[in-house]
């Protein structure tokens, strides 16, 4: 195969890996929020559960919980769910690992919503009771201090960790390869098997390369607009 034929199959399967990256950031980071909520919540129940979810997402393996969602279902209930999805959208669509991909995708928009959530806690967490306090004085609502004062001073906070883990959830999309999803390192795995061709398996470097390299242009450039709210 020729650099370019190479470059066009590898291509397909960064398709797949920039999906499941657009997916799990579109659905993750909003997801986030209301996690975030619940673990500060005053109701204690709902903290505690919150917090527990939280540590166990967190504290287990991305790849073990893509496991988890993929087989889990056929073990419990006899009914290997993907697996069907899979069939049927081949079948129906000729669609390759449709079932798979849905079932990385969930598994990644769970652990990085989780993962997001702690990060919004802590950019909450961390504007003083004062801050509060004075827009309380100035007939503030509590929405309102949220809104205008809070809101806009926890964004700048938390870009710089948000910005780490968007960086790291493009090479975590490498994960989906455990159950056989086709994104680009299987790709280049299928050319060592079929092919005998090593260096695909390290040119798939560059796009990873790329791809991080423009991210952290953007994200640089949202970070430096929002240092107007630095205090």
């Amino acid at each position: 195969m020729s650099f370019w034929e190479v470059t066009a199959f590898l291509l397909d399967g960064f398709k797949i890996s920039l999906l499941i990256f657009a997916v799990t950031l579109l659905c993750g980071a909003p997801l986030g929020l209301p996690i975030a909520f619940c673990s500060m919540s005053r109701f204690k129940p709902v903290k505690a559960i919150t917090k527990v979810i939280v540590w166990m997402v967190r504290g287990v393996p991305l790849m073990l919980q893509i496991f988890i969602i993929y087989f889990v279902p056929g073990l419990l209930f006899e009914f290997p769910l993907f697996a069907k999805v899979d069939t049927y959208f081949f079948l129906k669509f000729g669609i390759l690992d449709a079932g798979r991909v849905i079932a990385v995708m969930i598994a990644f928009v769970l652990n990085y919503a989780c993962y997001f959530s702690e990060i919004y806690r802590g950019g909450i967490e961390s504007i003083s009771k004062g801050q509060y306090e004075a827009g309380y004085v100035l007939g503030m609502t509590k929405k309102q201090v949220f809104r205008k004062v809070v809101l806009k001073q926890v964004i700048q906070r938390i870009v710089p960790p948000m910005s780490n883990e968007i960086i790291t959830l493009i090479k975590d999309t490498a994960l989906a390869n455990c159950i056989a999803v086709s994104e680009i390192i299987k790709q280049a795995n299928e050319l060592a098997a079929t092919k005998a061709l090593i260096w695909p398996l390290f040119y798939t470097g560059a796009f990873y390369l790329i791809f991080v390299g423009v991210l952290s242009i953007l994200l640089g450039k949202w970070e430096k607009k929002l240092s107007y709210f630095r205090s």
